[in-house]
């Protein structure tokens, strides 16, 4: 060993981000499986010179007046040579040289060495993916794969597969692009540490909008809740903890910057921002934006469940495309949410004037 070796592990953690006093211990570690392999021993101590850069290893051994265990015990005479004051029974450190070592031996403390830098990189990478657990974070396009769509993505120093399945709408992404992306899980498995991204999750509108408005990173805005049917539309809930401040305003920006700059980066992605409420009414009513409701009847027996009643000529615009209006704004809510028009009727009539029923689902913060 050589100051070489000191200057490998200096580049190894330069390019790798494994630390140097990491691989020392598995260089260590290594020569004292060496140790035990060659010797039958690992009695051993082993500790680098920092002036010469040499791993210096030493094997402690018995002093005995007659050899049985070459590998364990050492003649007195030659124990003086090392300590004079030493007596039979006492140990004494033995310096080696690895030189000595057998080739199986080196083989051996190689592979150590070797599954040393695959495990500092492993823990590296779960290190790495689990600072950014539940983050967006921009992540470099390396490879799509032509027949699933999949897209390998360098995340810092570390990769992740960004599958068809979690891309929003028909976008497409070519190697070298940079895209933001939410860590919605990490997984250590067998074959390593897995970050599972997306960006058809809800919570990456979430992160958008904490990037982009100020008054939501510094708490002065709340995002109490979001809904979203990716690629097509989202709803998100807000409220403000400063009265001077408007929620949907600050989320939007001037002449619809930051809201637009949000849409922009999800394709043309519809986003409806609406002001949260503690009365259940209010909210549900505020939820189904963009269209005007004239009365929320709310169960009187707690089971989450109201009616909802909007201006004729508004229905299909509270109900929406195929019912996502109302199905977005029960995710939002929380609340299983029955539309009527104004001219329609309750109680005795309601069988010939079936409410439009939007499915209830748990809102997602």
């Amino acid at each position: 060993m050589s100051n070489e070796v000191i200057d490998a592990l200096d580049l190894l953690e330069k390019e790798r981000g494994i630390p140097k006093e990491y691989m020392i211990d598995q260089i260590i570690k290594a020569i004292t499986t060496a140790c035990k392999n060659s010797y039958g021993n690992e009695n051993c101590s082993v500790h680098l010179n920092e002036e010469t850069g040499e791993f210096e290893v030493f094997l402690r051994k018995t002093v005995v007046e007659d050899v049985q265990d070459p590998n364990h015990e050492i003649l007195l005479e030659k124990a003086r040579k090392i300590d004079p004051t030493c007596v039979p029974g006492e140990e004494v450190s033995v310096q080696l040289h690895t030189k000595e070592f057998g080739r199986i031996a080196a083989h051996q403390a190689r592979g150590v060495i070797r599954q040393g830098i695959r495990a500092g990189e492993r823990g590296l990478m779960l290190k790495e993916f689990e600072s950014k657990h539940q983050e967006l974070v921009t992540a470099q396009v390396e490879r799509v794969d032509p027949h699933s769509g999949a897209v390998s993505v360098r995340i810092g120093k570390s990769e992740a597969i960004l599958p068809r399945s979690e891309m929003v709408g028909d976008e497409t992404f070519h190697e070298g692009d940079h895209i933001k992306v939410y860590v919605v899980d990490v997984h250590d498995g067998e074959k390593g540490p897995r970050a599972i991204i997306s960006r058809t999750h809800p919570d990456l509108v979430k992160r958008l909008f904490e990037n982009e408005v100020p008054e939501i990173y510094d708490g002065t805005v709340e995002v109490k809740a979001v809904s979203r049917e990716a690629g097509s539309r989202t709803k998100l809930a807000v409220c403000s903890h400063n009265p001077s401040v408007d929620a949907v305003g600050a989320c939007i920006g001037a002449r619809g910057a930051r809201v637009g700059a949000i849409v922009e980066e999800l394709g043309g992605e519809k986003i409806d921002i609406v002001e949260y409420d503690e009365d259940p009414a209010k909210f549900v009513a505020n939820a189904l934006s963009p269209a005007t409701v004239l009365h929320v009847e709310v169960a009187p027996d707690g089971s989450h469940a109201c009616r909802v009643t909007v201006p004729d000529n508004q229905l299909s615009l509270a109900i929406g495309n195929k019912g996502q209006n109302a199905r977005l704004a029960a995710k939002l809510t929380g609340w299983k949410i029955d539309i009527k028009p104004e001219s329609g009727f309750y109680g005795e009539e309601e069988k010939e004037e079936t409410p439009v029923k939007a499915p209830a689902a748990d809102a997602q913060a």
